[in-house]
């Protein structure tokens, strides 16, 4: 699976903001688009298109006039990455299939991997919903502890760092 420039930078750009916040909503002074496009080194009439649906979802809230900019909607820590993409209908699906119904790869049947992919789709959407901005800004999935390691016990993501 691959994400789009969308997704990707939606996330980057969210980072950003909840790091110049403080990971509060309202924290600071509202950052500009434009600083932040700058430091991500991303498109600004891009990020303007993302930030629209973002703000349209509640994740971000618009402060107009001379000091305008954005600040979070709510704590980094209670926006999950797969809320961030769902606000800009980034898509998770693995298979090549339409919809959630008997729709097939291959027209009329599904392809021989289907329940394959499918499942680590699942996984990918468990991960996103697992992690929050707020992990983002302190260091990455790396640093929540081996709940990366999703469908793992704490004591075999323990093992596993351990390795």
């Amino acid at each position: 699976m691959e994400l789009t420039t969308r997704g990707r930078y939606a996330v980057m750009a969210m980072a950003d903001l909840a790091r110049q916040s403080a990971g509060q909503p309202g924290g600071g002074e509202p950052v500009a688009l434009a600083a932040i496009a700058e430091r991500q080194k991303l498109s600004l009439a891009y990020l303007e298109q993302l930030y629209a649906r973002l703000r349209r979802a509640g994740i971000v809230v618009s402060a107009r006039g001379r000091s305008g900019g954005y600040t979070l909607g709510r704590p980094a820590s209670e926006i999950s990455i797969a809320d961030i993409l769902t606000a800009v209908e980034e898509e998770t699906r693995m298979t090549r299939c339409s919809g959630d119904g008997d729709a097939g790869c291959l027209g009329e049947t599904r392809c021989i991997t289907h329940g394959l992919w499918q499942a680590l789709g699942a996984h990918i959407a468990q991960f996103f919903t697992s992690v929050t901005l707020q992990d983002v800004i302190d260091g990455g999935p790396h640093a929540l502890g081996g709940q990366a390691h999703i469908g793992q016990t704490e004591a075999e993501s323990e093992r596993f760092a351990a390795e």
